[in-house]
């Protein structure tokens, strides 16, 4: 059985298209990105609007009583949730739309979640190859962006280049939106937890030094121990990283 557990209020007109987004997955929508676990496509609803739809993948194992039982939420239900929670600190993040369960015999089976379509055309994959125009105002902006949401006590366990999107406005402010948003964290966030954070950043070092410190005077932190305990997380990740794969940029440790 396929049922709604979320739908946002100024899509209520709109449930049965919704509704029916999953059975079109496999032979409709304008692919997005799809590996082995999860699908995304995007979708053009009836007033214009362009939705992304995300599929996960069926959990496995012990996991499928982990979720149907409610010990913990299923990762659509937990994105729907964080969404709200971030657009509530005046986080960007897409606005959350709809989740879709299916459900056989009380377990869950497949779920979906629909979102806006983040308008934002970069990602900050780009900072890999970016040169000092372009990468140190994004950094700077970047840690305005990640000392705030740090100050609330929300942090993304996946602060990765694919998951942050970014964009210049016209009077030339840069603006970020973060997705796969399914694992976060909630509470205090000091300086050890605050600045490993950046550990995933793809960029010269520079780049990372420039990010660091700027976000440790936004926090009121010491800026050279901010540095230390950023690179040393960079390095610890990315040492990991290229014992199984090949490093997508240049890399300095």
């Amino acid at each position: 059985m396929i049922r709604m557990q979320f739908l946002s209020t100024r899509y209520q007109q709109y449930r049965d298209f919704l509704l029916a987004l999953p059975a079109r997955m496999d032979r409709e929508g304008e692919y997005v990105y799809g590996g082995k676990r999860n699908l995304i496509k995007r979708f053009t609803a009836p007033d214009g609007e362009q939705l992304i739809v995300k599929r996960f993948h069926r959990p496995r194992f012990l996991n499928i009583l982990v979720y149907s039982w409610g010990l913990r939420k299923p990762k659509g239900e937990r994105a729907c949730r964080y969404a709200a929670v971030l657009r509530d600190h005046h986080i960007g993040t897409p606005e959350p739309i709809a989740y879709i369960e299916e459900r056989q015999g009380g377990l869950l089976r497949e779920s979906w979640l629909i979102t806006s379509q983040c308008p934002y055309g970069h990602l900050l994959y780009e900072m890999g190859t970016a040169e000092p125009e372009v990468y140190e105002p994004v950094a700077h902006a970047l840690a305005v962006f990640t000392a705030h949401m740090h100050d609330e006590g929300i942090l993304h366990k996946d602060f990765s280049p694919g998951n942050i999107l970014w964009d210049r406005k016209e009077d030339g402010n840069i603006v970020f939106s973060l997705v796969d948003i399914n694992r976060m964290y909630f509470g205090d966030i000091d300086i050890h937890r605050g600045c490993a954070n950046f550990a995933r950043l793809w960029g010269p070092k520079r780049f990372i030094e420039i990010l660091v410190r700027d976000y440790a005077r936004q926090r009121h932190f010491d800026e050279e121990k901010a540095v230390v305990i950023a690179l040393e997380a960079r390095r610890k990740f990315w040492t990991r990283f290229r014992k199984k794969h090949d490093v997508p940029f240049q890399l300095e440790l």
